[in-house]
């Protein structure tokens, strides 16, 4: 048995949007726009798994600094889901993690005044 269960929904999108620096309402439209992994309610919130965070991190970068809109994000989502097996998606976005940690809160945030 594992120490830790990645899959196991335990954040809420306002955790997620303080460990991103991202504002709850972006994190919102996101899921509005069917760009996060479909979650269901527990309780009064929706709660996200650490392989969760991992995706909603890439979306937001995609959004964010890469200026990717809606549809651009879904394509490649689905690219990931239709042509990565689960190993290899889980590998891929956490080389994107590590590449996502060199950037800060404030290097986005400088990205978006642009």
């Amino acid at each position: 048995m594992a120490l830790l269960d990645n899959d196991k929904d335990v954040l809420p999108l306002s955790s997620i949007a303080e460990l991103l620096s991202a504002k709850v309402r972006t994190l919102k439209m996101y899921e509005e726009k069917g760009l996060l992994p479909p979650k269901e309610v527990e309780g009064n919130k929706k709660l996200y798994s650490i392989n969760d965070v991992k995706l909603i991190a890439f979306v937001h970068y995609l959004a964010s600094v890469r200026k990717i809109n809606a549809n651009g994000i879904k394509y490649i989502l689905e690219m990931l889901h239709n042509n990565m097996d689960e190993a290899h998606r889980y590998e891929f976005l956490g080389k994107v993690e590590k590449k996502l940690e060199s950037l800060s809160g404030k290097d986005i945030s400088d990205v978006e005044m642009i």
